[in-house]
């Protein structure tokens, strides 16, 4: 289907920093050296719940499902024979840092099992393309005190060890969680020093829920850092509801832990997850973010790009760009089909350009939704947050979405052209495409 609205830009920062060698990279000597200094690991369900027990002195992991999953995350990170050494060792860290909240996890809801029966309150929760807007919106709806939210040092590391369980530390920078976040993500972009201009991981922002399904080894989040397609299609194939219904319980948990029940959260996976979303958070409120896909897409796989330096020995651009539109395409035609699923009463749609123009009329109409009032204090600590995290504070990429990745703009529209007739976002023009070009 032809596309026939013009591209339209919207107020983006200059653009300062131009990544030149995504396709071969010209690796640092400190990158070099954390290549060649990366052990072999046994990528199998036995090293991975090894080590994990080794970690945490546990050995109930709840139901075993899980084991499935697991051996297909490993098999498709073994098949994936454009990894690194540290890639795969990466990823294998990932698997075991996963294992154990799973571990820490039973162990708490044996002893407690009355966290089971903690009831989350109307969640409001932002869906929406990577790139579309979702970490600002939450990280602004998370400095309002009275949602509750997952800052990146929890969700990498959501439950405490038994030992650890009385402690009430006075300030989160007290917690040996937050510590070795700081410590992981300082290492991570000392290695790449422009992925705070793409995504800066900040310890104390908000991060992604669909983070808690990787404790059930479910989710996309593999699909970020590898090429899995076993992975991808096992979990395209399969209902996700149990998984959501996992991470519930890790929200039940931090609940738990220090309140309040009314959360905020986000992640893009829900756009293909309206569904389970549903079936789990019946009475949450959902905020959909809608950005022209072919900007998502330029900015998405540029990070991807640039994080694989360090984790793939051979970098194939046309060939991540494919996988990528292709997973787009699949996330967005289910949520076109599942969009009514939401009834206007518990659901908004934001288009990135008018969230972009018209932020404080969004936020009304997200706090309309969400049946709170914006107060003084709420107020003062979204302003506090808003000047604190200026948008492009650490620089903006320069994309080149044609130069790099050899993409057909005009067909490319023409995929998504379902997308544009749903929901009237903007096209945004890429570098390279002629003026008057769909």
């Amino acid at each position: 289907m032809a596309v026939t609205r013009l591209p339209v830009r919207v107020n983006m920062p200059t653009d300062d920093i131009r990544i030149t060698d995504l396709g071969a990279p010209e690796l640092t000597e400190m990158q070099k050296a954390a290549i060649a200094a990366t052990p072999e690991v046994e990528l199998s369900v036995a090293a991975v719940l090894g080590a994990a027990r080794q970690m945490t002195g546990l050995d109930d992991f709840g139901p075993e499902d899980f084991t499935e999953r697991l051996q297909i995350w490993l098999d498709s990170i073994a098949s994936d024979d454009g990894l690194n050494g540290l890639g795969r060792a990466g990823l294998f860290g990932d698997c075991v840092r996963l294992a154990a909240s799973r571990a820490k996890l039973q162990s708490a809801l044996t002893r407690h099992p009355e966290i089971s029966d903690i009831k989350i309150d109307r969640p409001v929760i932002v869906a929406g393309l990577p790139r579309s807007g979702t970490t600002h919106l939450v990280n602004m709806l998370a400095a309002d005190k009275r949602f509750n939210s997952m800052p990146l040092w929890e969700t990498m590391d959501p439950v405490l060890a038994p030992s650890a369980e009385a402690e009430n530390f006075a300030h989160p920078q007290d917690d040996p969680r937050y510590k070795s976040c700081i410590e992981m993500w300082g290492q991570f972009e000392a290695l790449l020093p422009h992925m705070p201009a793409m995504h800066e991981m900040a310890p104390d922002h908000v991060h992604e829920d669909v983070e808690l399904q990787g404790v059930d080894f479910s989710g996309y989040v593999l699909e970020w850092v590898s090429r899995p397609y076993g992975w991808r299609d096992y979990y395209l194939a399969h209902d996700r509801t149990p998984h959501y219904a996992y991470a519930r319980q890790l929200i039940q948990y931090l609940t738990w832990r220090r309140g309040p029940a009314r959360w905020v959260m986000k992640s893009p996976p829900h756009m293909e997850n309206l569904a389970p979303l549903k079936q789990v958070y019946p009475d949450a409120k959902v905020i959909i973010t809608h950005r022209d896909p072919v900007a998502v897409l330029q900015s998405a796989i540029t990070m991807i790009a640039y994080g694989d330096r360090i984790r793939r020995q051979k970098i194939d651009l046309p060939a991540l760009a494919e996988y990528w539109i292709s997973r787009l395409e699949i996330m967005l035609k289910q949520c076109v089909a599942d969009r009514d699923i939401w009834t206007a009463d518990k659901s908004l749609d934001v288009l990135f350009h008018d969230y972009m123009a018209h932020q404080p009329d969004i936020l009304a109409q997200v706090y309309e939704l969400a049946e709170m009032d914006m107060t003084e204090a709420a107020r003062a600590q979204i302003t506090a947050y808003m000047a604190a995290n200026p948008r492009g504070k650490h620089g903006q990429v320069s994309y080149h979405l044609i130069e790099d990745f050899g993409i057909d703009i005009n067909a490319l529209r023409d995929r998504f052209g379902f997308y544009y007739e749903r929901f009237a976002v903007q096209c945004e023009p890429v570098k390279g495409e002629r003026s008057g070009e769909r």
